[in-house]
């Protein structure tokens, strides 16, 4: 049963496309080429007035990250709605199943990031134990009086134990990686991975997630953000890690309880933490900052040229396709998340 009311009939002329933020030139003048498109040339969020009238009369909206397509918002989108084709991986920002009740079908774009996250989260779970930015700030602030033999002393990463949450396309990635890095690979996914990747990965899965977060020297957090993931490292979980512990976060901020997590940093209940997102971005709890033991990054994780451009071109093959008639390749179904 097809999810759009649309899908199986072409447009018969260029789609009217509202794209919310700014995105890399070499997208923009494709779009502009292929379709009746009207840029956000301001690289700020639009207004909830200005979503409004975006859904109001076009065919496609392309919104990212920043963007809250609730509800409200759909059921209020006027009849040419077809598609709304995200400019990201993450679907949290939509509300599905308004979605569908709509006939508005939804694609993100998936699988082209996987390597560029990967990359930093393997950065952060270098760069905290290592407390690398701690010693930046020293050379920046002209406070380094030399090498010493207990000089900025931190944890080597050889010979731990990584616990992944999400075994999934950016898991595994990181799991590749950090087998180089001679980790010990743990993992608690919703599924159990094929056995030829537990084969080569020497990863361990863990059903029980208590049982796994007790355990490791480091947590990699993976997964999406979902109701069933919400705040899923919270204080209790946070309590189960040992005192040499770290804790790292490429996903999305609202799978950690932020209140909890700094106040287990604070107290020293745990290491260190590495964060690429946070819970009501872009604001970051003052209880975060200036803590020598969290390193903080403006979600900046996929922030990659090529990562960027591969993103727009499956936003512009997703709508071709849909436009044409035919299912888009990166259709989302709700049952995926």
């Amino acid at each position: 049963m097809p999810s759009s009311k649309w899908q199986g009939k072409p447009l018969g002329h260029k789609p009217k496309v509202v794209v919310t933020r700014k995105l890399p030139d070499p997208v923009e003048t494709r779009m502009m080429e292929l379709f009746d498109t009207r840029l956000n040339l301001a690289d700020t969020p639009l207004s909830r007035a200005e979503l409004v009238e975006a859904v109001a009369d076009a065919d496609v909206l392309v919104p990212t990250v920043t963007d809250k397509i609730d509800a409200e918002l759909i059921k209020g989108a006027g009849e040419r709605l077809r598609l709304i084709a995200s400019f990201g991986t993450g679907v949290d920002h939509i509300d599905l199943p308004a979605a569908k009740a709509k006939g508005v079908l939804v694609t993100n774009t998936p699988g082209v990031l996987t390597e560029d996250t990967a990359d930093m989260t393997m950065a952060l779970i270098l760069a905290v134990p290592r407390r690398i930015v701690e010693g930046s700030k020293l050379i920046a602030d002209a406070t380094w009086t030399g090498w010493s033999p207990t000089g900025m002393l931190g944890h080597r990463i050889h010979g731990k134990r990584l616990g992944i949450i999400g075994m999934g396309r950016i898991g595994s990635a990181v799991a590749r990686r950090a087998r180089g890095f001679g980790l010990s690979i743990h993992y608690h996914n919703r599924r159990r991975a094929h056995p030829e990747v537990e084969e080569e990965l020497e990863a361990v899965y863990w059903d029980n997630l208590d049982q796994m977060v007790a355990r490791m020297d480091i947590l990699s957090i993976n997964c999406p953000h979902t109701p069933a993931t919400y705040h899923l490292i919270n204080k209790r979980r946070l309590d189960l890690m040992q005192p040499h512990a770290y804790i790292v976060n490429t996903s999305r901020g609202e799978v950690i309880h932020e209140t909890a997590l700094a106040q287990a940093l604070r107290e020293k209940q745990i290491a260190g933490a590495g964060l690429d997102v946070f819970e009501q971005e872009p604001y970051v709890s003052p209880d975060l900052l200036d803590l020598p033991n969290a390193v903080l990054l403006p979600h900046m994780g996929s922030a990659t040229i090529e990562g960027r451009r591969d993103m727009g071109e499956k936003v512009i093959v997703n709508i071709r396709t849909f436009a044409d008639g035919h299912t888009p390749p990166d259709r989302v179904i709700e049952t995926m998340f």
